[in-house]
């Protein structure tokens, strides 16, 4: 993995569409690019996980169990569960194209939570989302 490049405007995304100049500037510092094949496993259900990913270009599916749950692409982001309690993975994510996305590591992840109020309350509202979302599909 190295340094992000050109898909940095992270202004873009969802995520840090709120974020200040200096946020901003910080976060792009702690990103990583990393591009990969169609077919790669990126985090697996029920291990530990230590990457934040968020998707710049290409599709996901996710599977819990042997049941795909959605689908994910650019603009999405996964991984943040693992980092925010240090749980296992809830979910197996595999590329079904070639994927670029940007990584955020664990201790990295924590400074950025740490430093901007704006990116916590979105991952907060986000993962919200996703409990409701897992209950009506429980409970159905």
């Amino acid at each position: 993995m190295r340094a992000a490049t050109g898909h940095d405007d992270v202004s873009r995304l969802w995520l840090f569409s709120e974020c200040t100049a200096a946020e901003l500037r910080k976060i792009r510092r702690l990103l990583e690019e990393v591009t990969v094949p169609a077919g790669t496993l990126l985090v697996q259900e029920g291990e530990p996980g230590y990457l934040f990913f968020v998707v710049v270009s290409g599709t996901a599916s996710v599977l819990r169990g042997r049941r795909t749950t959605g689908t994910l692409g650019p603009g999405d982001f996964f991984g943040e569960l693992s980092l925010i309690d240090k749980g296992p993975r809830s979910a197996s994510v595999t590329c079904e194209t070639e994927m670029t996305m940007l990584v955020i590591r664990q201790r990295d992840f924590q400074t950025i939570l740490r430093s901007s109020p704006r990116i916590t309350r979105k991952l907060l509202a986000s993962m919200s989302r996703r409990l409701r979302d897992t209950n009506a599909l429980a409970y159905a």
